[in-house]
């Protein structure tokens, strides 16, 4: 056995297996993969091997077609068959809603290639004659989506990385992962250690144990999962013997997937009743066994499969599948550098190997070899979790997850498991005034603050929901009086010593501020790719406030500690401060009445500390509401006298609470970005508009320059634009596809309804030579064309003279 290597990846499922390869590929033939028995023990073996491209993050669906395609390039490779079979696939829609985001989801494959039709019932039954189409309105259809042979892809994978130098060492359980102070480990097996400069945990099953030898924890769980192969089926037989195959057929009111298996049928179900498996640890034991068949789980799901599919009560049970594997609290894997960790990476979580382990092991080995991947991965980043997750949280999360693996997935449903768990000392209050929740990382957050009488709860939709009317009233009260809104949806970082200067005009490319004032930087990765989007603060010249997206803390920190310098101390101060924003023509006046020290001449992107009420805060003028606005900072023990003071003087001046969709209407008046989705790195600051915050003029070789300077000289290929929507009853929400003259060229990033113009917003990118005020296109909402201008001037204080007076 080799004891030296540069990587270690650990777990011969396809997920190791493709992380292995897809390491060779990029280059690196000095990896070793460790199995403690044999390839593909764990979920691998017994999986149904389907696979598809749908999925609700366009990303991962990108990934999933990547993967797709990389089985035929496989066998060229290794003259291995992978047992592939592409016989097409159906997801049916049997209400308005779920046909609602087959069409969307359609609308997405526009711009990204993939080549779905949307088909209607007699569509449906010529293509599967043993699905009955009763009450179905239609349904999507996707040529790429069949099956495979898991254990032949897996291993063609293993031969595919041999061919690139690959070692594979079976049979050699891994005891412990020890780092030495150089930032490598010693991998300790039974048959000897492996010094490793990396390691990987494609550990499966067995992730969590893999992962607490290094001392971390995994979110993520195994699931009891239950599939059944049937006898010989009449009706796909003649198929067959016609030279035919059966498609896929995915039926989510009945949470099942169908597809051919031989002369047969196979039918798998995400049933409610469903069992989390090895709560407090998976065996070291259990590898190619299967769990005791449960029909009684199973129950309602194969009764109602009967229905739909009549041809499955008349043939027999040949066989039962029953075995656990793995999910993340929202499904999508864990990958990626470990936030916290030297040289120790995820491929965790990955449940469905056969439709995403090529893209996985894709973007993991570009994040190792190149030292970034191609697009943005945060819904798979094992960093989009802090170290605030724990397994009690994670068992409800990923229990919730399994049941609604095949419900519809809307863009304002906030799932209801294991909340609330965060929260700040503004809950209870909030609560008793209304609040309807939202949560981001953990934490609740107010959506919108209900009247008496409303519903506390939004309605899951594609249309414009029941929070309409209060968020209405909620920008109304903000753009003509003053709003308050709590500011923990912003993460916040301290960043202190001598060389703290010096430090940030490295790390951001834009202009750090002097004492007393603010600045807006985009961060940029060394490909000039954007991934933050940061206010600086400069209290003093050694002390510095950063603000950011909440959920991206771990992200930033992984990235702040990667790009580490002496002299200099980052802080995560996230959850150790809050405070308030108010914002309206009337916050000066509020803010005030509030404190001694004469505000009146406190410039916008100005920042004091100043005593307001009893709490020790710092004030800055700045507002994601594009209004006259400040934010106000105190610590966690003050925030609720904060809020008293700021409250009492409100009210005279009609102060109003505002929650998140009101925050999200009123920054479409300005056009201003969103992290994740104007903001990403899928994008570059010269395309999102934000190198005008870059300084090009500093002295400084900031992370990213060279990128920016060749994109700014070149001039970027596409802009990101806002577009006035002739829209009826649902507005844009992400990806939706721009039309010009008959062809897809561009897509939205988000959008909304502007209640303060009355107007349905989109914000998008399509080509530079094609961006003029004015210019006629038309988004694709819901299946539906609507007409679409662009429009360059904001909808509110268009000159800043508010914002900025």
């Amino acid at each position: 056995m080799k004891t030296t290597t540069r990587v270690a990846v650990i777990g011969g499922g396809v997920v190791g297996c493709s992380v292995l390869y897809h390491l060779t590929k990029l280059g690196w033939s000095d990896v070793m993969l460790i199995e403690r028995s044999e390839l593909t023990s764990g979920s691998t073996w017994h999986a149904a091997g389907g696979f598809h491209t749908l999925n609700g993050d366009t990303n991962m669906a990108a990934l999933q077609g990547y993967t797709i395609k990389l089985y035929r390039e496989l066998e060229e490779i290794t003259g291995m068959s992978c047992g592939l079979h592409h016989v097409g696939g159906i997801t049916l829609a049997d209400n308005q809603e779920r046909f609602d985001m087959l069409k969307a989801e359609r609308a997405k494959h526009r711009f990204m290639g993939l080549e779905t039709d949307i088909i209607g019932p007699e569509e449906v039954k010529k293509l599967s004659e043993v699905t009955n189409t009763d009450g179905i309105l239609g349904a999507l259809y996707d040529p790429l989506d069949g099956h495979l042979d898991p254990s032949g892809t897996t291993h063609a994978y293993a031969k595919a990385a041999r061919m690139g130098g690959a070692t594979i060492e079976t049979h050699c359980k891994v005891i412990e992962t020890n780092q030495r102070p150089d930032g490598t480990w010693d991998v300790v097996t039974e048959k000897g250690t492996i010094h490793a400069e990396h390691v990987v945990n494609a550990g499966g099953l067995w992730a969590r144990e893999v992962g607490a030898m290094a001392g971390v924890y995994f979110p993520l769980h195994p699931m009891e999962h239950q599939y059944i192969v049937t006898d010989e089926v009449p009706e796909i037989a003649a198929i067959i013997d016609a030279g035919g195959e059966h498609p896929h057929v995915m039926d989510p009111a009945g949470e099942s997937y169908l597809r051919q298996e031989g002369r047969g049928l196979c039918i798998g179900f995400y049933e409610q009743p469903c069992k989390p498996w090895a709560v407090d640890g998976t065996p070291w034991n259990f590898g190619h066994e299967l769990l005791p068949d449960n029909f009684d789980k199973i129950e309602d799901s194969i009764a109602f499969a009967y229905r739909r599919f009549p041809a499955l009560e008349r043939a027999g049970v040949k066989s039962v599948i029953h075995g656990p594997f793995t999910f993340a609290p929202d499904g999508n894997p864990l990958v990626g550098p470990v936030p916290g960790m030297r040289n120790y990476w995820s491929a965790c979580a990955v449940m469905a190997g056969f439709s995403q382990g090529g893209g996985v092991g894709l973007m993991l080995a570009q994040w190792m070899v190149e030292g970034e991947c191609e697009r943005d991965t945060f819904a798979m980043d094992c960093a989009r979790y802090g170290d605030w997750i724990t397994p009690g949280y994670t068992r409800p999360k990923v229990i919730e997850n399994y049941q609604t693996r095949f419900s519809v997935s809307y863009p304002n449903e906030e799932l209801p498991a294991a909340r609330p768990f965060r929260t700040t000392p503004m809950y209870d209050i909030f609560d008793k005034m209304g609040a309807v929740w939202g949560q981001q990382y953990g934490m609740e957050v107010v959506n919108y603050f209900a009247a008496e009488g409303e519903p506390r709860y939004e309605t899951p939709s594609f249309r414009r929901s029941n929070a309409f009317g209060a968020t209405a009233r909620e920008v109304k009260a903000v753009r003509e009086a003053v709003g308050i809104n709590e500011v923990h949806n912003f993460g916040k970082y301290r960043v202190t010593g001598p060389n703290a200067r010096a430090w940030l005009d490295r790390i951001m490319a834009g202009r750090v501020p002097q004492p007393g004032r603010i600045s807006l930087t985009p961060m940029l990765s060394h490909k000039g790719r954007l991934i933050g989007d940061f206010t600086i603060s400069c209290l003093d010249q050694e002390t510095y406030q950063l603000t950011a997206s909440y959920g991206a803390q771990a992200y930033h920190m992984r990235w702040f500690q990667q790009n580490a310098q002496d002299g200099v101390h980052v802080e995560n101060i996230s959850d150790r401060v809050n405070g308030f924003q108010i914002a309206g023509p009337k916050a000066r006046e509020v803010l005030q009445a509030c404190t001694r020290q004469d505000i009146s001449d406190m410039k916008f992107l100005d920042v004091r500390r100043m005593s307001v009420g009893m709490a020790d805060c710092v004030v800055q003028r700045v507002s994601y509401t594009g209004d006259l606005g400040y934010e106000i900072y105190c610590d966690l023990p003050s925030q609720r006298a904060l809020w008293n003071v700021l409250w009492e003087a409100g009210q005279p001046h009609g102060m109003k609470p505002f929650g998140m969709r009101a925050m999200m209407s009123l920054r479409l008046d300005k056009f201003f970005g969103a992290w994740l989705r104007e903001f990403s790195p899928d994008y570059t600051a010269a395309e999102t508009g934000l190198d005008r915050f870059i300084s090009f003029k500093k002295d400084v070789d900031f992370i990213g320059r060279a990128a920016a300077e060749a994109e700014r000289d070149a001039g970027p290929a596409r802009k990101l634009c806002a577009f006035e929507v002739d829209a009826d009853d649902a507005d844009v929400t992400a990806y939706e596809p721009i039309w010009l003259d008959g062809t897809v060229v561009g897509f939205c990033t988000s959008g909304g309804y502007s209640h303060h113009a009355g107007k349905s917003i989109a914000q998008g990118f399509v080509p530079t030579d094609k961006v003029a005020e004015g210019l006629e296109a038309e988004i694709e909402i819901l299946g539906k064309m609507h007409k679409a201008r662009l429009i360059t001037t904001p909808l509110f204080d268009a000159d800043g003279a508010r914002m900025r007076g």
